[in-house]
């Protein structure tokens, strides 16, 4: 029964694996023809949520990220450059995590308020939700950005809920084109 269960874990984790590598070679192929790719920021300390009493650009009083989100956000830039991928812009949330995944992934990030989290009643939800369409309508055919955000962010203009690090491709009228994790070898 072990060598069973063994042999089910086995070929659940190769299938996983390749699964995993399709989707972010997918995710690069439709990218080279443009759209928005939002990123949720890399892992982070464990917790839900930021700390009470938080301040935005004041990153000790933030939930941050772990040593292995870190680890994903280079890993990310690594994806980016191994597909030739360069964003004409990078907009991150004013949160810390976000800030930082864009930095460590790609060396920049333009702070933008539309990305900040609405979670637990913060923010503006519908107004966020339409500067992000707002912007989405003008991206010019073929370009490329990167917004880094949220989850509750990302499913609000996708209505997908995102792993910690994933990426969802989404057109000019946030249509949903492709979705996966950027590791360096996928």
């Amino acid at each position: 029964m072990q060598r069973r269960a063994a042999l089910i874990a086995a070929a659940t984790s190769t299938w996983l694996s390749s699964w995993t590598a399709q989707a972010a070679s997918a995710l690069a192929e439709q990218a080279r023809r443009g759209g928005v790719l939002l990123i949720r920021h890399a892992s982070t300390e464990p917790d839900l949520g930021d700390p009470a009493g938080f301040t935005l650009g004041q990153c000790q009083t933030q939930r941050n990220l772990s040593d292995a989100g870190r680890a994903e956000a280079r890993a990310m830039g690594a994806w980016f450059q191994r597909h030739g991928l360069q964003p004409r812009a990078v907009l991150s949330s004013q949160w810390c995590r976000c800030l930082d995944t864009a930095h460590l992934a790609l060396g920049r990030a333009e702070p933008w308020p539309a990305l900040n989290s609405t979670f637990g009643g913060q923010g503006q939800p519908e107004q966020q939700l339409a500067q992000l369409q707002a912007r989405l309508r003008t991206l010019p055919a073929g370009a490329l950005e990167v917004w880094v955000t949220h989850q509750v962010i990302m499913t609000s203009l996708t209505q997908a809920y995102p792993a910690m690090a994933e990426g969802f491709l989404v057109d000019r009228q946030g249509r949903w084109l492709a979705r996966g994790m950027m590791a360096p070898d996928a």
